[in-house]
């Protein structure tokens, strides 16, 4: 995967994009992205509903995701609501459970000569293990499935309205079912949680639970798709996991730096200032590109190259400051779970064919994934 920034981060820093008429100025640098994200009194993110995210969102939602679109002192104390839960990945029965659900997804790609990768094994195994964070029964996994890979676009639309809607309106009808029946899952933890002297609104937990589904969705796929992809090209790499399985904690961060799943992030300007001496006018957009600042020579050794057993590691793949992703931990026990259970059961990926997702910011196509991966799993 190259890096398609690298011109424009050493020559000024930054790069500019319209997005649906309400332009960007991307920041680049992994110096500048890190001291932007700090700085939340002048890049908000408690903007409108949807704005800070690239492409915006504010067609297609008025519900504000929380705490992703909050900031201090509000944000931290809505996160501390839910520190704990998002903390439960790390439990051993938990991990036990993770580990049983890719097992069975591996163990079915075992028995097909030809997968398709997107939607036949990292679409189940993202819903499936989602159950887990929301502790909630395996099967309702297969109405979101149902959903496709994406819950906010069509095949030929980026911001499908409709498409959300199927979202929201299950949300809304889970939220009351666990009013009417309360029980040990994610919602009704919320709705019994106690914020600022009173009960948190159904709208406050449907815009968590809004996050919850969406933020982690096209990211988990395009790290597992591309974590195929990549051992499929790279069988050396997969027999290094295997011979070597301490450096399972190592790689998994290493192959979220280099595919960095989520590209960029954005921040509303709260008042007229600078970025890399580029002005920067209030009330318009910057983003924090992730993707970039982790292709940043400046900061990683050989940073176009995956060493698996990099040391040394300060990536922004979960963002970085105040708004860093709440649902790291689930994602990083998922990416090590896989690792392991692919080291242990699978001996070689060949590449059928595939389509490459390509995103275009401006002048610049950046690959974050594949539409489609087409392999075959060869056993130990």
């Amino acid at each position: 995967m190259d890096d398609p920034f690298e011109e424009a981060r050493l020559e000024r820093g930054y790069e500019q994009i319209d997005d649906q008429n309400d332009p960007v100025v991307m920041v680049l640098r992994h110096k500048d992205v890190r001291k932007c994200a700090h700085q939340w009194k002048t890049f908000q993110s408690g903007a409108k509903p949807g704005r800070i995210v690239v492409p915006s969102e504010v067609n297609i939602r008025d519900t504000r995701q929380i705490p992703f679109e909050v900031d201090p002192p509000e944000h931290g104390a809505y996160r501390a609501l839910m520190e704990e839960w998002f903390r439960r990945p790390l439990l051993p029965d938990y991990e036990a459970s993770l580990t049983d659900i890719i097992d069975d997804i591996i163990d079915g790609a075992l028995q097909t000569n030809n997968l398709e990768v997107v939607e036949q094994f990292a679409l189940p195994l993202q819903s499936r293990a989602l159950t887990l964070l929301l502790n909630i029964p395996h099967e309702e996994s297969e109405v979101w499935i149902s959903w496709g890979t994406h819950v906010f676009r069509s095949d030929d639309t980026k911001l499908d309205a409709s498409k959300a809607t199927i979202l929201y309106d299950y949300i809304d009808t889970q939220i009351e079912k666990a009013i009417s029946l309360p029980g040990d899952d994610l919602y009704s933890k919320l709705l019994a949680s106690d914020f600022q002297d009173r009960k948190l609104t159904k709208e406050e937990v449907k815009g968590v639970m809004i996050l919850t589904f969406a933020g982690g969705r096209d990211t988990i796929i395009n790290y597992v798709t591309n974590t195929i992809a990549y051992l499929g090209n790279h069988p050396e790499a997969l027999q290094l996991i295997k011979e070597q399985p301490e450096i399972c904690n190592r790689a998994v961060e290493e192959l979220v730096r280099y595919f960095s799943p989520l590209t960029h992030m954005g921040r509303v300007v709260k008042e007229d200032t600078y970025v890399c001496e580029h002005a920067i006018l209030k009330n318009t957009r910057i983003s924090l590109c992730w993707a970039s600042a982790n292709r940043d020579a400046s900061v990683f050794e050989h940073p176009n190259e995956v060493v698996l057993d990099r040391k040394v590691n300060p990536h922004v793949a979960f963002g970085f400051g105040t708004h860093k992703c709440l649902g790291a931990t689930h994602a990083r026990q998922l990416m090590k779970v896989l690792l392991k259970s692919l080291s242990k059961k699978v001996q070689s990926i060949k590449i059928i064919d595939q389509k490459e997702n390509v995103e275009e910011w401006g002048t610049i196509n950046r690959k974050v994934g594949y539409d489609a991966l087409n392999v075959s799993f060869h056993s130990n």
